[in-house]
């Protein structure tokens, strides 16, 4: 008898494991705190519970999440809006389902004893960019305060940067692109004091558009039972989102167990949290559209080259979150 109920208990946990929903999400970048959210619901159980497999692909130099996401290697993709308009207009059909980061950690860090005040003596200046759809609001920002960027002395030279700090830290550039959360830390982490620094965030200067938004393919959203497996995905995500949110130090040690390159520090992982924490406070997961007006409203207003040239339809659903938070 005790062999017949070991069998069938094996029978019923295979059936259970059979049953569970795969997702797969392609993440933006490596595996650091500014994806706690997600580690934290894989470790705590939460996509356990919503009867979902969730695999978390990490991302890299290399990796394009769109590309990701249209060749049918992912469910979901983490993208910046600005990224996932510009991949829209181009043909590809995502459509945000739902935005866990509620503000933009995004900023120019230059050196002061460069004279720089202000976006005005930016020209004459090499800057540091981010390229692969990071690129879109340094572009759509320049356009709006009239400086070119092929160089010169009336525009900037731009300066294609690599996921570090050395530009600035060799002089190569003036300024360049850094994260709250990351890489302006690892200018202070050089040695750098922050009075031998200026910073400007993008959101501060009328360009603040949304990061780190969770986006699938628009065909998808016709299929209910895919509709019903995301809205698992965002209740289980933000329920490990706030999560994290609450308990930093501890999200930050769950993402360190997911880092297989072993690159993180425990200091710098702890840190960035408290400033994840920051970008995702005030956010239940669903869209606010006043956000995203404002986001399009940035990218349109680049003149003769703005970085999408119409204001896009169906770019977002409140489908999946509606279902998620009720």
């Amino acid at each position: 008898m005790k062999h017949i109920l070991t069998g069938a208990a094996f029978a019923m946990a295979a059936t259970a494991a059979q049953a569970a929903d795969e997702v797969t999400l392609q993440l933006q970048w490596v595996t650091q705190a500014q994806f706690a959210g997600y580690y934290v619901a894989l470790e705590n159980g939460y996509y356990g519970e919503e009867d979902l497999d969730v695999t978390i692909l990490p991302g890299g130099p290399d990796i394009a999440p769109p590309q990701v996401l249209a060749g049918g290697a992912a469910d979901a993709m983490l993208n910046w809006m600005p990224s996932a308009l510009a991949a829209r207009e181009k043909g590809l059909p995502v459509v945000n389902i739902a935005q866990p980061f509620k503000s933009s950690g995004l900023m120019l860090t230059c050196w002061k004893d460069t004279g720089i005040t202000g976006p005005q003596d930016f020209k004459g200046r090499t800057i540091g960019v981010w390229f692969f759809g990071n690129e879109y609001p340094f572009l759509s920002w320049m356009s709006q305060e009239g400086i070119s960027t092929d160089g010169g002395e009336d525009g900037v030279t731009v300066l294609k940067q690599g996921f570090n700090v050395d530009p600035l830290l060799q002089r190569q550039a003036d300024c360049i692109s850094t994260m709250t959360y990351n890489e302006y830390w690892q200018v202070i982490d050089a040695g750098v004091s922050p009075d031998e620094l200026v910073t400007f965030r993008y959101e501060e200067q009328g360009v603040a558009t949304l990061e780190d938004g969770i986006y699938v393919l628009e065909d998808n959203l016709e299929d209910p039972a895919f509709v019903d497996k995301m809205a698992r995905f965002v209740r289980a995500s933000m329920k490990g989102w706030k999560w994290a949110e609450e308990n930093p130090s501890d999200a930050a040690m769950i993402v360190l167990e997911y880092d297989e390159t072993g690159a993180q520090t425990e200091e710098h992982q702890i840190r960035m949290m408290g400033e994840i924490a920051k970008l995702t406070a005030g956010s239940n997961g669903a869209l606010v559209e006043a956000d995203f007006e404002r986001t399009v409203d940035s990218l349109l207003a680049g003149g003769s080259d703005p970085v999408i040239t119409a204001r896009p339809e169906g770019a977002w659903t409140h489908m999946v979150t509606d279902m998620a938070l009720n």
